[in-house]
């Protein structure tokens, strides 16, 4: 595919996914079915059905999430780069409680916002690995697992 295919799917899947009006069907129209999914702040995922589950929880939990692109997207080869910025407010369940260091309670009402980076790889159409990095620390503080500094 070319870059600017590979830039429209990577666009849409920020839009989509990750945008405040999610689309669940995006998970099986754009992921590979075994699609790897890491970020700093979560176990490494595997499979649509995992990224699904994901996404589920964190906008059960942040009902508003909306995250939106900072800057263009940037492509070379099978790989596009995003650079964004987003958050939303804890009214949910219990959320991030698979972190080493703590969890928060349910509908803490705190709210996030924070920046990162992701690198998407294309490939035949499909999203087959969404690898981001996220401003941890700043969520952290923002949740009252650890003090500011």
């Amino acid at each position: 595919m070319s870059l600017e295919e590979n830039k429209a799917i990577v666009g849409r899947w920020f839009t989509e996914f990750w945008g405040k009006d999610f689309n669940p069907g995006i998970i099986d129209e754009l992921a590979a079915p075994d699609i790897r999914f890491e970020y700093s702040l979560h176990k490494p995922m595997s499979g649509r059905e995992e990224v699904r589950a994901f996404a589920t929880n964190f906008r059960t939990a942040f009902p508003d999430l909306n995250f939106w692109g900072t800057a263009d997207l940037i492509a070379e080869g099978d790989y596009v780069v995003g650079q964004w910025e987003g958050g939303g407010t804890h009214t949910g369940p219990i959320v991030f409680d698979d972190l080493p260091i703590g969890s928060v309670p349910a509908a803490s009402g705190k709210t996030l916002r924070f920046t990162g980076k992701t690198v998407l790889k294309v490939q035949n159409g499909l999203i087959v690995e969404e690898l981001g990095l996220d401003d941890g620390v700043t969520v952290l503080q923002q949740l009252g697992i650890i003090p500011t500094a």
